[in-house]
C-alpha cells in the first residue's frame, strides 16, 4: 500500500481476503467441504452440459436454457472457491488489485446472467405448460438466442458500469477485505472517498433486476398454476408440478440470498450475515442446481439412462469387432 496522507488513506496494490473464518482448527475442514462441494458442482454443472449435449431427447428449449443456467454456475462458483480454498490453506491471503477488480467483475456479470436466466426459464414454462401446441413455434431458436443473449449482455454491462465507479476510487482506509472475495459491499465499505453513489446504484441495480425477474417469475407461475388446476389429467398435473418444483426451489433460494444481501440499507449489513449469505449463492447454488433439475426430472434421467446404454452397445459391438 502507498500511503497519500489524509486520514490514514492510502493508495492500494494488493488486497486481503479474511475469508470465512480465522480459526485455524477449521481449516482443514472447511478446505475438505468446499473442496468436496466444488468437484461435485464442476461435475454437476460440465455433466449437465455435456448430457444436453449428446441426448437427442434433450434438445428443446428448456434445456438449452438449463445448459446455460449449468454453464453460469460453473463459472460462478469457479471465479469464487478455487481462491478461498487456497486462502483457507497458505496463510498468505492477497489478492492483487487487477485480479480482485477482474473477479468482482466475473462475478457481477454471471451472478446478474443467472438471475435473468431464472426469470426466462419461468417464461419458457409458462409457454410449456399454457400453450403446449404453440410452444415449439413460440419458442423458436431465434428467440431462445435472443433471450439468452439478453442476458448475457445485461449482466456484462451492469458489472461494467459497476467496476467503472470502482476504478474511480482513488484510496481505501484499508487494503483489508473481511470477505472470502472481492464483493462490491465489503470493497465500498473500505473506501475514504464518498461512494454514496456507488451505494445508491447497488441498491438500485439489485431491486431493480430483482422486482422485474420476480414479476416475470410470480406471473409466469400464476398462469401456470392455473393451467395446471384446470387440467383433466391427474398424470398431466404431476408432470407439471414435477417440472416446476425444480424451477421453483432454485429460485426461492437464490433470489433469498440476493435480497438479503444487496437490497438492504448499507447501514443495516452485517459483515458476517453477510458472508453466510453469499456462501449460499455462491458455493452452495451451482452445486444444487444440477442436482436439483436432475433428480426431480424424469427426462434427465431418461436421457442419461439413453446415453449410457448407447455407450454400453458401442462398446460391445467394437469388443465383438476386435
Amino acid at each position: 500500500m502507498v500511503e497519500i496522507g489524509d486520514r490514514n488513506c492510502t493508495i492500494v496494490t494488493e488486497f486481503i481476503l479474511l475469508g470465512l473464518s480465522d480459526v485455524p482448527e477449521l481449516r482443514v475442514f472447511l478446505s475438505l467441504l468446499f473442496l468436496l462441494i466444488y468437484g461435485v458442482t464442476v461435475w454437476g454443472n460440465l455433466g449437465m452440459i455435456a448430457l444436453i449435449q449428446v441426448s437427442p431427447r434433450l434438445h428443446t428449449p428448456m434445456y438449452f436454457f438449463l445448459s446455460h443456467l449449468s454453464l453460469v454456475d460453473f463459472c460462478y462458483s469457479t471465479i469464487t472457491v478455487p481462491k478461498m480454498l487456497v486462502n483457507i490453506i497458505n496463510k498468505d491471503k492477497a489478492i492483487s488489485f487487477l485480479g480482485c477488480m477482474v473477479q468482482f467483475y466475473l462475478f457481477c456479470a454471471y451472478g446478474i446472467t443467472e438471475v435473468c436466466l431464472l426469470a426466462v426459464m419461468a417464461y419458457d414454462r409458462f409457454v410449456a405448460i399454457c400453450s403446449p401446441l404453440l410452444y415449439m413455434v413460440t419458442m423458436s431458436q431465434k428467440l431462445r438466442i435472443v433471450l439468452v443473449s439478453s442476458c448475457y449482455l445485461y449482466g456484462t454491462v451492469c458489472s461494467l458500469i459497476h467496476l467503472c465507479l470502482v476504478l474511480e476510487i482513488p484510496s481505501y482506509r484499508s487494503n483489508v477485505i473481511n470477505h472470502f472475495f472481492c464483493d462490491l459491499p465489503p470493497l465500498l465499505s473500505l473506501a475514504c472517498s464518498d461512494v454514496s453513489v456507488n451505494e445508491l446504484l447497488v441498491f438500485i441495480g439489485a431491486s431493480f433486476i430483482e422486482i422485474l425477474t420476480i414479476v416475470i417469475i410470480l406471473t409466469s407461475y400464476l398462469f401456470i398454476l392455473i393451467t395446471i388446476l384446470r387440467m383433466r389429467s391427474a398424470e398431466g398435473r404431476h408432470k407439471a408440478f414435477s417440472t416446476c418444483a425444480s424451477h421453483l426451489t432454485a429460485i426461492v433460494v437464490l433470489q433469498g440470498a440476493i435480497l438479503f444481501t444487496y437490497c438492504r440499507p448499507s447501514s443495516g449489513n452485517n459483515e458476517d450475515a453477510d458472508k453466510v449469505a453469499t456462501v449460499f449463492y455462491t458455493v452452495v447454488i451451482p452445486m444444487l442446481n444440477p442436482l436439483i433439475y436432475s433428480l426431480r426430472n424424469k427426462d434427465v434421467k431418461e436421457g442419461f439412462k439413453g446415453v449410457v446404454s448407447s455407450k454400453m452397445f458401442s462398446w460391445r459391438i467394437f469388443q465383438s469387432g476386435g
